[in-house]
């Protein structure tokens, strides 16, 4: 489940250039990125694409608390991370354990997950492998996920959560309403409670009398 091919056929082209490519691509043409960009057992360019997504809202929500620190900004409704004490050296330990281990270690179980629940129905599926990179890069929208506004949160975590739909329904031959049955389970698992959509989702609801 955790192979990384050294020649794979197909798949991403490896390099920050390529990282910025499969950014823009799955954002504006997710069906043909996931047709075109998955390739079997090719894990490598998407848990590094993965990272690089979680290392930029990890960073960004270490940044808002500094900057709340100085009366810059506001953290907003959001609890952020209690990092006024850390010196640079820990925080940066504190964002490499999420990057190195926390992230991949959510992503591969919550693929196999996902392959326990598409084995009744979707016998033509993907392997694991594949359904390891269309979570990854569902998460692109997510890069923005860490800034304190309740909105825009929502807006991201539920953009990532539509695109593994997407990419599911492509990857695993499915049609898109089986596809979000099947895929609302791990999307909420990544996208509701590792980004942290359902925390903003329930703030903007409670604001509005609900």
């Amino acid at each position: 489940m955790t192979q990384w091919v050294e020649n794979p056929t197909g798949g991403r082209d490896r390099g920050p250039s390529a990282l910025l490519r499969a950014w823009a691509e799955i954002l504006i043409r997710p069906r043909r990125f996931f047709r075109t960009g998955v390739a079997p057992g090719d894990q490598a360019p998407g848990l590094v694409f993965a990272a690089m997504v979680v290392l930029v809202e990890e960073a960004s929500r270490f940044l808002v608390v500094d900057l709340a620190r100085r009366g810059l900004v506001s953290t907003g409704p959001f609890l952020y991370p209690a990092i006024g004490d850390f010196t640079p050296g820990i925080a940066v330990l504190a964002l490499l354990a999420v990057i190195v281990f926390v992230t991949p270690a959510t992503v591969h179980l919550t693929a196999a997950l996902q392959t326990l629940l598409l084995l009744p129905i979707a016998p033509d599926r993907g392997g694991v492998s594949e359904t390891v990179q269309v979570m990854c890069y569902a998460m692109a929208p997510c890069l923005l996920a860490g800034l304190p506004s309740p909105e825009l949160r929502v807006l991201v975590t539920a953009w990532g959560a539509a695109l593994y739909v997407v990419g599911t329904s492509v990857i695993h031959d499915l049609r898109i309403g089986i596809a979000a049955a099947v895929a609302a389970l791990p999307a909420a698992i990544v996208f509701g409670y590792g980004f942290r959509g359902f925390d903003a989702a329930l703030w903007l609801l409670g604001s509005a009398g609900f």
